[in-house]
């Protein structure tokens, strides 16, 4: 379509002497194959009727693009309508799977997300915000970025101390050796329990908040001097790396690997120090003891970075991230995701860092998604106890698989929730139906990779791998012209950020497929040799979309 744009684009310098960027959109097909109404926007600007300018264009364009022009006519008002060639139409197929946008060619982009905190355990966030971060690090990689995939996480802060006061209440005192005691398998669950018991005595009990405020003044020490030896700093120590190998083993699961975990405890002391460096310039004020940002002037809200015990709050540790974030990397484009309940909150971190380092700020973008739920649940909250687990997603997506289809899968199962994450657009809440999204039948994950299985089975029984044509047939020339569609689709994702496209177009050009495959029959047919390209090249796409979303294509289901 870019070379389209561009011949348009020249044919309008040339009869009007006119410099303008035509729209050019993908009609419904028994139109053509692409519409502009370029002829209304310059009837304006020539003081023309748009009819007519449309006629001298479609004339000009016909005698520009020759034999890559099937046909071209006006509707009225001055809709331009353009079918492409066959030939020109099988070589952007030929080419969708290979072309990408090159919109962050030699770009360092550094990808933020799911960011969960050790003592406690990965909830269905965690999840949603891993999939989808991976699709939209995946984004920036198919525009050519050199992408790197960051975490963050809370390895110091109040709720550290709230498990810490909980774990040796339930070891009886400080006990490390006690810990061995629990089965790896329960681990996560019993710090995760702790963290609830923790906070619900820092909300009743005065003597244990206290308590728990002088443990979270504890663990900033021991991870400021590095402290390994006393029986709290063990039991720390352990503890948080228990958290952090499940995650890594949850990652591993499902297939969204890290290249680097920055813990708070690591982003802190910067943070800390950049605040107070530019406390003095104005940019951070005190107030009542606390170190704070004014965010009314700039329409916002104002918080603490440094509390009045002297300890950085999670702005100040945001602020600290980001700035390592930059030494490590140098990065071009940076993209923070997070649930839509941080907005405000990161805009004011974001505004703060604005006043003193604003190249930074500009190149940061902040992506916000809902809230999962499960269908016919609410809302749950881990500090009370009763969360969605990650893990009881894919636990259900399970089930509802050997229910529906009789099949333990977990490539299958993956690629339903995946799909089932992605497939809306990232902004508002979501409802995962498990069963809705294991089905092999409608716009489900299991359903593509079922569509992508078929057509390699079909390739393995071919006996042509590769074909010239003179003219394609309806039902061909269809499948033909959504497989080239495939480049647009990946430029809009990529413009958007907004993975969710890819899923719409895969799902659509499954339906051609089948529509095409209903009605004509590829292997023994006396058109094999260009119906089995072009079942290879519909694989090839289906292949690529699937990867970008972070979902397995099997060659076998």
């Amino acid at each position: 379509m870019e070379n389209l744009t561009q011949a348009i684009r020249r044919v309008i310098k040339d009869v009007f002497n006119i410099d303008i960027e035509p729209d050019i959109t993908r009609p419904a097909e028994q139109f053509g194959d692409f519409a502009t109404n370029i002829a209304m926007q310059l009837a304006g600007r020539t003081k023309r009727n748009p009819r007519d300018v449309a006629e001298q264009l479609v004339a000009a364009l016909r005698e520009y693009l020759g034999e890559d022009i099937a046909d071209i006519s006006v509707a009225s008002p001055g809709f331009i309508n353009i079918r492409l060639g066959d030939s020109l139409l099988l070589t952007m197929a030929e080419k969708a799977s290979a072309t990408k946008p090159i919109t962050y060619k030699d770009q360092v982009v550094v990808a933020e997300y799911s960011d969960p905190n050790p003592f406690k355990i990965l909830h269905a966030g965690h999840l949603y915000t891993s999939v989808v971060g991976y699709a939209v690090a995946s984004l920036f990689e198919a525009a050519g970025g050199e992408v790197h995939r960051v975490n963050f996480g809370g390895d110091v802060g109040l709720h550290v101390g709230k498990t810490m006061w909980a774990m040796i209440q339930d070891l009886g005192s400080e006990h490390p050796e006690k810990l061995m005691d629990i089965e790896p398998a329960k681990r996560s669950e019993w710090m995760a329990a702790c963290y609830v018991k923790g906070t619900n005595a820092y909300e009743e009990d005065e003597t244990a908040k206290a308590e728990i405020i002088a443990y979270n003044k504890q663990v900033y020490a021991l991870q400021a001097n590095q402290e390994k030896s006393t029986p709290f700093a063990q039991l720390y120590w352990t503890c948080r790396e228990w958290s952090y190998q499940a995650f890594d083993d949850f990652y591993g699961r499902i297939g969204t690997p890290f290249e680097k975990y920055y813990p708070e405890s690591l982003c802190a002391p910067i943070g800390l120090a950049t605040v107070k460096e530019h406390l003095g310039k104005g940019v951070y004020e005190e107030s009542d003891g606390a170190i704070v940002f004014k965010g009314e002037p700039y329409g916002l809200h104002t918080r603490v970075f440094i509390n009045s015990e002297g300890i950085p709050t999670y702005e100040a540790k945001d602020v600290g991230l980001i700035m390592l974030k930059k030494q490590d990397y140098h990065f071009d484009r940076s993209v923070v995701i997070t649930d839509n309940g941080q907005e405000q909150y990161m805009a004011v971190v974001l505004k703060s860092i604005e006043q003193f380092a604003p190249e930074l700020v500009a190149a940061t973008t902040h992506l916000t998604h809902g809230v999962v739920k499960m269908k016919g649940g609410v809302k749950m909250s881990s500090r009370k106890g009763n969360i969605l687990r990650a893990g009881d997603v894919l636990d259900v997506a399970a089930e509802a698989n050997k229910q529906v289809n009789g099949r333990d899968d977990e490539q299958a199962v993956l690629g339903a929730v995946k799909y089932a994450f992605l497939k809306q657009r990232i902004g508002p809440d979501l409802i995962y139906d498990p069963e809705e999204s294991v089905s092999l039948e409608g716009n489900s994950g299991p359903y593509l990779q079922y569509a992508h299985a078929r057509a390699r089975s079909i390739l393995s029984k071919a006996t042509h791998t590769s074909a010239s044509i003179a003219d394609l047939q309806a039902g061909e020339r269809s499948l033909t012209r959504k497989i080239g569609e495939y480049p647009e689709i990946i430029a809009k994702a990529v413009s958007e950020l907004m993975p969710h496209h890819i899923c719409t177009y895969l799902y659509e050009l499954a339906q051609v497929f089948n529509r095409f495959y209903e009605h004509n029959r590829v292997i023994g047919d006396d058109r094999e040799q260009i119906r089995v390209h072009l079942v290879s090249l519909y694989a090839d796409v289906l292949k690529d979309g699937l990867t970008l979303l972070g979902i397995a294509a099997p060659d076998k289901m």
